[in-house]
């Protein structure tokens, strides 16, 4: 690529494309690739000025030989990203609202009276007709109050008040629907899938490849607890499909052969081969979309409070008038009740408030599904934390394989990770990791595996049966033994590590220590999230008693439980929320989605289980837990936002009601200043909350 340097300081450069014009699709691209640049902390790309603006750290020459390199036609960038970046939607509606003020100017400053009056008349029609059809559908909403102010300012002649109010409400429309419709594209591209590998079912054997190199026809296997990528067929397989995503259905649904299943959607129980027929990127974006802008139920009660109030407001600001009139007899007065409502200011602030709560916690790689989510994570008093992965590390890592057979513990930890790849969770990737550092290849040696949730795996390998899990599922539930002579080398394991259980046909033949660390900043997120309102801070875990308390005393939660099972902590959090708690549920896993589903909010953390993250309203990306921190106060200073709203739109309408009646000031006046402060507290609303 060729380009001029315009202006430099250390770490940043702002460079101008050596081309005349940038189309949105080229200026993706480039984004796509300085955001994609590891050195690279911030870019911004300008398709009208092919100007762009790259904060990096490191090597300027480094840099420099990177954009040099750059070519649009080489460029790796997935279509999906291309197709939704949402660029050229800010582009439309700032050109919308550009053209809207330049018209307005043009037709002020130079159109003829009477040409300007006729076309103030003619777009009244719209907004008459609109109040016209609402009382004929017996509603008193607001597009009557709308069409009346504007059809009585016109009736009387004041077409200079009739355009002011048009276009105050014309300006009003495009924010709100400009913000919204940016604010539901950023949501909905951070819902989307990215998915980078899945299992190519290859000549009878599963071959893990990349999700890009999959085509139509090609057959595929899911495993439990991973999100479906692909439209497809099922081939072979009965399980369970959470499609609650999708379609909002609470309960899974049976699918087996001859069935189809949509991507997205989870595999909760079973396993399934599907043939894909579809591969396309965007179907799961336009799906999400569509779910978010038609669920009723993702409002705020605060936002869905404003939105009634809104119209209720209508008939009294009506009856006003007409009171107004009746007892003053000035057709003025009157009007300067008609040309202030509470309705207009509602409706615009309080979704964009909600809205703009929700682009800001993206920033922070937060995912808010909906509204009612930050309302009710403001008003929540207990938190529900599982243990691993969510108040440790999501990275745990293999400190030793005791072997007690005669094989080594290279053998059995090649054998343990054969069978844990197929299966998300933090435990099962440390196993896989650890064979992978010690470039132990484990090829396919074992029959079909089951996965049995919160237990372990049982399979069969060359013959015998083989489960790798928990003490409670190798001892207990399987009836393992330890190998005679065994019993004091088992004793001796080794108290501060996890421990997994791996026995064939019925006798133990290898523990795997695993290091389970806390994250850093566990302790005192637990402590802030307490100054911040939580009363009662909670920690679930199916690890043994030993582990749990230690974790607990380390961390200052309030109350721990040991040795639980995912029915455990779903009843937890039904006990609490009878008991009249707000809870929220914090988990990473297979095992913590009924919990993330009963609570008031569900929570998924970091990159654990899809399924999980699918079934929690709020997800955080980051691997931080101090980004629920940010998510909190977020979530509170939405909560003053609103009521900030609400209190100023009463004030300031009320204000000038009473002016107008009182007949200091006029009602050209009124609609001006009622409108000019609608408008003002939409764009403050589309501001970033002061945390």
């Amino acid at each position: 690529m060729k380009f001029v340097i315009k202006h430099e300081i250390r770490g940043r450069i702002r460079f101008h494309v050596a081309q005349k014009n940038m189309s949105y699709r080229e200026a993706d691209i480039l984004q796509y690739y300085l955001d994609s640049m590891k050195h690279v902390s911030s870019a911004k790309v300008n398709h009208s000025t092919c100007d762009a603006v790259v904060c990096y750290e490191g090597s300027r020459e480094v840099m420099i030989t990177a954009l040099r390199r750059f070519h649009y036609e080489t460029a790796d960038v997935p279509e999906s990203y291309l197709e939704n970046s949402g660029r050229q939607v800010n582009e439309e509606y700032k050109e919308k609202l550009v053209d809207k003020v330049l018209m307005r100017c043009i037709n002020r400053m130079f159109l003829p009276m009477p040409i300007a009056n006729t076309l103030t008349a003619i777009r009244s029609v719209k907004y008459i007709t609109n109040g016209l059809k609402t009382l004929a559908n017996r509603k008193i909403e607001v597009p009557v109050l709308d069409g009346t102010a504007i059809g009585v300012s016109v009736f009387r002649g004041d077409f200079q008040t009739a355009g002011s109010i048009m276009f105050l409400l014309g300006i009003g429309e495009i924010l709100e629907e400009w913000t919204h419709k940016k604010s539901v594209g950023d949501l909905a591209r951070s819902m989307s899938l990215n998915i980078g590998k899945v299992w190519l079912k290859k000549d009878g054997q599963e071959v893990q490849v990349s999700a890009e190199s999959i085509h139509v026809d090609d057959e595929i296997v899911i495993h439990v607890g991973n999100v479906i990528p692909f439209d497809g067929t099922v081939v072979d397989g009965d399980a369970m499909v959470n499609q609650a995503s999708m379609t909002g259905e609470p309960l899974p649904v049976h699918k087996q052969a001859d069935s189809y299943v949509y991507a997205g959607t989870v595999l909760e129980e079973g396993e399934l081969c599907i043939r894909v027929r579809q591969v396309g990127g965007s179907s799961r974006y336009e799906k999400v979309v569509t779910m978010i802008e038609e669920s009723e139920k993702l409002k705020s009660s605060l936002e869905s409070k404003a939105s009634h109030l809104a119209d209720k407001l209508v008939p009294y600001t009506l009856l006003g008038t007409a009171a107004t009139y009746l007892f003053t007899r000035n057709v003025t007065k009157a009007l300067s009740v008609l040309m202030v409502d509470f309705s207009c200011a509602l409706k615009l602030a309080m979704p964009i408030s909600v809205l703009s709560a929700i682009r800001q916690a993206s920033k922070s790689s937060i995912t808010v599904k909906g509204g009612k989510f930050l309302e009710a994570m403001a008003e929540a008093d207990t938190i529900v934390f599982d243990k691993t992965g969510t108040l440790t590390k999501a990275a745990p890592r293999v400190v030793d394989v005791v072997s007690f057979c005669n094989e080594s513990s290279d053998e059995l930890l090649r054998i343990a990770a054969c069978l844990e790849e197929h299966f998300p969770h933090s435990m099962a990737r440390a196993v896989v990791d650890a064979a992978s550092e010690k470039n132990l290849v484990h090829e396919e040696v074992h029959s079909k595996v089951s996965y049995i949730v919160a237990h372990g795996i049982s399979t069969t390998v060359e013959g015998r049966k083989t489960i790798i899990g928990s003490y409670h599922f190798v001892f207990e539930d399987e009836g393992c033994v330890v190998p005679e002579g065994m019993q004091e080398k088992f004793d001796a394991l080794p108290e501060e590590y996890s421990h997994l259980y791996m026995a064939v046909e019925g006798r133990l033949v290898a523990v795997i220590c695993i290091e389970d660390p806390i994250r850093d900043e566990a302790a005192d997120v637990i402590r802030t999230l307490k100054e911040l309102g939580f009363a009662k801070v909670v920690m679930m875990t199916g690890d043994s008693e030993r582990t749990a308390c230690a974790i607990a005393r380390k961390v200052g939660v309030d109350e721990y439980y040991s040795e639980v099972l995912p029915e455990d902590k779903a009843s937890y959090v039904e006990r609490a929320k009878a008991e009249g708690h707000k809870v929220i549920m914090i988990g990473d896993g297979i095992n913590d989605s009924p919990a993330l589903s009963a609570a008031d909010i569900g929570i998924a953390i970091s990159d654990g289980a899809e399924i999980a993250r699918e079934i929690a309203d709020i997800t955080v990306g980051a691997d931080n837990l101090n980004e629920l921190i940010t998510l909190r106060k977020i979530s509170t200073a939405l909560t003053r936002r609103i009521r900030r709203n609400y209190r100023t739109i009463v004030g300031f309408n009320t204000g000038l009601i009473v002016l107008g009646v009182a007949g200091v000031i006029q009602p050209t006046t009124s609609a001006l200043m009622h409108n000019t402060s609608t408008l003002a507290i939409g764009l403050h609303s589309m501001k970033d909350l002061v945390l």
